[in-house]
């Protein structure tokens, strides 16, 4: 399951990083408040105003190093769910440290202002790095003792 979300996540990113490759030689400012109408956002309200003021910032240089980060992103994440899907213990490592790396900000975030998508980025990822860190717990452990066969009836 761990395996499956993490591709899921790195193709959500991929595509992203591809929608960023369309934007190149076009206008940012006009798609960004494309996708804020399009969300039914109010464009004067503070979030939405921020990212469409942002998007003016944005040349091709600037996109091309987003959709790059977006595809490097998305490869760690494929091959890190390829190592999940095949028991590797290197992945079960590496999923346990990057979903770890993100639990102090994330908490800090929410200690901001809580807010259900952060809290369900929290809880979410918080019951990755349970899951993966019991199970290198466990298979440091060994496998359980093999129990004992049942004892023959004493003959009278």
């Amino acid at each position: 399951m761990v395996a499956i979300f993490e591709a899921a996540k790195g193709f959500i990113v991929l595509v992203a990083g591809f929608g960023l490759f369309e934007l190149m030689h076009g206008d940012v400012q006009a798609a960004a408040e494309r996708l804020v109408r399009h969300l039914n956002l109010n464009p004067a309200s503070h979030y939405p105003r921020v990212f469409i003021d942002a998007s003016v910032w944005f040349n091709d240089a600037h996109l091309r190093l987003l959709a790059l980060g977006a595809v490097l992103y998305a490869t760690v994440r494929f091959v890190e769910a390829f190592g999940l899907w095949r028991a590797r213990r290197w992945a079960e490592w590496f999923g346990a440290v990057s979903g770890g790396i993100f639990l102090p900000l994330e908490l800090y975030k929410l200690w901001e202002a809580v807010t259900w998508p952060r809290l369900t980025v929290l809880t979410v990822n918080s019951i990755v790095v349970v899951y993966l860190v019991r199970v290198l717990v466990r298979a440091r452990q060994g496998p359980p003792p093999a129990a004992a066969p049942p004892a023959a009836p004493a003959a009278s």
